[in-house]
């Protein structure tokens, strides 16, 4: 039996991570939302503007999750970014599994649970 709309089921096993992060603030839904929740007292940055998508792919190359996920990178990357603001994007497949990523100006950033970076990037 199906738990709902993959996208609803994304954000809502996103939402315990953010939690263990900081205090979570969901984004009104809307055709050109920028990112799904902001998360505030993180660290290391205080304020993280966070978009969940599902993918089938979670074991895609950082170039190609560049490319599968340009959409939302996009609009991430719209968000004013500054030393105390994380922009990231956060992939769950149908396994259960997390992948959490830091949108910069001009990359990737591979992302511990925690928001702490994991060193690879594009």
């Amino acid at each position: 039996m199906s738990r709902g709309p993959r996208p609803l089921v994304t954000l809502r096993g996103a939402i315990p991570i953010a939690l263990q992060r900081g205090v979570i603030q969901l984004a009104a839904r809307g055709t050109e939302l920028l990112y799904d929740f902001t998360i505030s007292g993180t660290k290391p940055k205080p304020v993280a503007f966070v978009s969940v998508k599902y993918t089938e792919q979670i074991r895609a190359t950082l170039e190609d999750i560049s490319r599968d996920c340009e959409d939302r990178i996009r609009r991430l990357r719209s968000v004013a970014q500054d030393t105390a603001v994380s922009c990231e994007l956060w992939l769950h497949s149908r396994y259960g599994t997390w992948r959490f990523f830091r949108v910069t100006t001009d990359a990737l950033v591979e992302l511990g649970r925690d928001g702490g970076p994991l060193g690879v990037k594009i």
